[in-house]
């Protein structure tokens, strides 16, 4: 197993990360198993966060007996001081432990700062001068704050989405995060499903000073990455050639699958519909084309255009013409 120094921080984690937000939709008895199957696989990182449903609970309830050799990461969402305080203690109880390595900001509209109004950055100081967590942390999907909290000098970590399919700009945060000795934590490095191969996504990253969390939820998916502890992919000509055949296929416009557009008040599962021309030539049809996946995307005929969806896209996306594009293309696959 890799290590990666996380910044200042000086937590070593394992350059294989367990991303816990999938592991909400398995069971109780099968996600403790896959967590404890992780651990005991090498891997000592764990990201969470109190939005993603029984996650926290899940985690501590499978490793809470082997706390001090792991490290821990979760984020709150909430927007006053009052409220941050009521999730930490929340994710606190149910990840049964009395301090959290890395406590992050959830993907806030803006960047907390001392004196800022909403008390939030104070309420951090509090919580870590009372020993409750240990390091400050922010999770965006936007460029521009994303810079400004590494600049700021005001944050330890900052967890943002990177893989293959990232651009300059992005590769440019990677630096910005290693001169400021910030702890770039990478999200998304599968680009929400889009990226199929994982050797190709690992050897990618693993040119970069990032700690990649992989989403799992099925125990073939940690085999997977758990095996390359022993033989980690490495970039070759092959797999450089693949991942620019892979660029090449999904550049310009296309949805991330982050969700921040959500709710849509017409039902829209945006996150999968915006994205269903790419998932029905990317994996299996069948399931997308089922009597289910017909009626979701029939939805897109109830759009009402209200642009809530294209304001909440933190990479600026026309939604609405990008759900039409895709119903078009899905309805030729019915025929």
């Amino acid at each position: 197993m890799k290590f990666l120094r996380l910044g200042r921080t000086e937590l070593k984690v394992s350059k294989n990360g367990f991303g816990a937000l999938p592991i909400q939709r398995v069971g109780m008895e099968d996600a403790c198993r896959i967590l404890r199957k992780a651990y005991e696989g090498g891997i000592n990182y764990f990201d969470t966060a109190r939005a993603y449903s029984d996650s926290e609970e899940k985690l501590g309830m499978a490793l809470s007996d082997v706390r001090e050799k792991i490290i821990i990461s979760t984020k709150t969402m909430s927007t006053t001081a009052e409220g941050f305080r009521e999730q930490l203690h929340t994710s606190l109880r149910l990840l049964k432990t009395d301090y959290i390595d890395i406590y992050q900001f959830h993907n806030p509209s803006f960047c907390p700062k001392p004196g800022d109004g909403s008390g939030l950055y104070e309420a951090m100081l509090e919580a870590r001068s009372q020993g409750l967590i240990r390091f400050i942390g922010f999770t965006n999907h936007r460029l521009a704050l994303a810079e400004e909290a590494v600049r700021s000098g005001l944050y330890d970590t900052l967890q943002f989405p990177f893989s293959y399919l990232a651009g300059e700009k992005e590769e440019a945060l990677v630096k910005l995060c290693e001169e400021h000795d910030v702890g770039f934590i990478c999200m998304k490095a599968l680009a929400g499903g889009l990226i199929t191969r994982s050797d190709a996504a690992y050897a990618f990253l693993d040119q970069y000073p990032v700690a990649p969390i992989w989403g799992i939820q099925r125990e073939s998916e940690l085999d997977e990455f758990l095996s390359y502890n022993e033989n980690s992919p490495v970039m070759n000509e092959e797999l450089s050639a693949f991942i620019d055949k892979e660029r090449a296929e999904l550049s310009g416009e296309f949805c991330r699958g982050c969700g921040y557009c959500l709710p849509c008040p017409a039902g829209i599962e945006i996150f999968t519909c915006a994205r269903m021309s790419l998932l029905l030539r990317r994996s299996p049809a069948a399931g997308h084309l089922s009597e289910r996946g017909q009626a979701m995307m029939k939805k897109i005929e109830s759009c009402l255009n209200c642009g809530q969806c294209s304001t909440r896209c933190p990479y600026g996306l026309d939604t609405p013409a990008l759900l039409r594009k895709n119903y078009e293309d899905y309805k030729t696959f019915l025929k």
